[in-house]
């Protein structure tokens, strides 16, 4: 491509000559990058298309200028634009900074910002020499997670620090909507809002822009297109699918399972495919963040990996919004914003089965030890319903051998108290302050 007409295309972008537009602070996500890249290693932003990457980037960029960094030593490159697709390749990335050197002329090492970086095939080579040169500040989003672990997994090991962004957590939703709750007593005054804005978040999900849009049809249209693009621009173009319609019903059969077990067989026969036919099309929704599975829980891999996993979606919106019917099962809608904020406090996450076949919705591992084990229940006011909850849980941790002092949680809507079964305490926490106040 022609200097000029990068440049223009580069203008539209980067705030050289005009100023920067307001936006939401994500603190905890501004942070971190800020923490890593300290260490001068190519810092990567991953997650679900319009999980708002781009924006943490924005920001951090806009915190640089403000301490100072000239703007003319920091370059953001979109790689979606359209007036990029037909060049996409290690020549433009080349071609483009070559040209903001030569217009913008930086007086010191350049910040470069690459956002969608997986649509240039062997992105990681010119990351490599850009890093061993020393010649450049390296930040770089992206949309699929198998692509790019893969990529800068083998190329740039040792070399990068990952950030996975998701949607808004429930705590975040409330900042976006001026309320802030730090501790109880701003629970209690301001609990009829919060609850009112909670039914909100289980029906229209975290997405930013979805939160940030008022009409309840402009939601549903945002989410819609976010669904469509994830799986044409993420999995169709990517792949070069040709079967749109089998991957579109897989989709929403997906998002329309959430908080239960599905197996590939299962797939298969609800879709009529063959079996590796649904194991690819399960693998690329994945990669895509949109979906996500958790395994049943032993210590035997191998059995992990052939029992079914629980399904669940990146955001409730999302399968509300493709599905009905997720809207009238508000358990399942709940189970799926617990298991969401349960992977921004822990890395592994499993379900668990009792030889007597009680299941606990989730049990989280940390350094070798089973420390949690949590239910979640819309309410306890059906006896049968309470007593179930809590023998699952306690028949778990009587099982589960190498662990003790486990927590044992059971979240639900109801009120927070301390509920003792077999000698075992049990805390009964409302999934309210769980999700703003408590850090159990």
């Amino acid at each position: 491509m022609d200097k000029k007409e990068i440049l223009a295309i580069l203008e539209d972008w980067n705030f050289w000559s005009k100023p920067f537009r307001e936006s939401f602070v994500r603190k905890t996500y501004e942070s971190e990058v800020v923490h890593k890249a300290s260490t001068n290693e190519i810092i990567f932003l991953k997650g679900v298309r319009r999980s708002g990457k781009s924006t943490i980037l924005l920001n951090h960029i806009q915190n640089l200028i403000n301490g100072g960094i000239p703007k003319e030593n920091i370059l953001f490159v979109n790689l979606e634009d359209p007036r990029f697709a037909t060049s996409l390749s290690l020549e433009l990335l080349e071609e483009i900074k070559q040209a903001y050197i030569y217009y913008l002329n930086p007086k010191d090492k350049p910040y470069i910002f690459l956002d969608e970086v997986q649509n240039i095939d062997g992105f990681e080579k010119w990351l490599l020499k850009e890093y061993e040169l020393q010649t450049s500040h390296l930040f770089a989003t992206g949309s699929n997670s198998k692509l790019l672990s893969k990529e800068i997994g083998s190329s740039l090991s040792g070399r990068y620090l990952d950030i996975h962004v998701s949607p808004l957590s429930f705590q975040e939703y409330l900042l976006f909507n001026n309320l802030v709750i730090e501790k109880p007593y701003d629970l209690i005054s301001k609990h009829t809002e919060v609850e009112r804005h909670f039914e909100q978040f289980m029906l229209y999900g975290g997405f930013p822009k979805v939160v940030l849009t008022e009409d309840v049809v402009l939601k549903e249209a945002e989410l819609k297109s976010y669904f469509d693009s994830i799986l044409l621009r993420d999995i169709v173009a990517r792949y070069k699918l040709d079967n749109f319609r089998i991957l579109e019903q897989l989709s929403i059969f997906l998002l329309s399972s959430i908080s239960n077990a599905v197996s590939i067989t299962k797939v298969k026969n609800r879709l009529g495919v063959s079996h590796d036919l649904a194991s690819r099309y399960m693998e690329y929704l994945e990669n895509t963040y949109m979906i996500q599975s958790v395994p049943l829980f032993d210590w035997s891999l191998q059995k992990q990996y052939v029992n079914p996993k629980k399904i669940y979606s990146i955001d409730t919106g999302l399968s509300k919004r493709v599905s009905f019917e997720v809207g009238k099962r508000i358990g399942d809608m709940l189970e799926n914003i617990v298991y969401l904020e349960l992977k921004r406090r822990y890395d592994e996450i499993y379900y668990f089965k009792t030889s007597q076949g009680y299941e606990v919705d989730f049990l989280i591992k940390e350094h070798e030890q089973i420390t949690h084990l949590v239910q979640v229940s819309k309410m306890l006011s059906d006896h049968k319903t309470k007593k179930r909850e809590l023998r699952a849980l306690v028949k778990a941790s009587d099982e589960l051998k190498y662990s003790e002092n486990i927590n044992l949680l059971l979240l639900t809507m109801d009120k927070s108290y301390t509920e003792v079964m077999d000698d075992k305490a049990i805390k009964v926490i409302n999934i309210l302050e769980w999700l703003l106040i408590d850090d159990q």
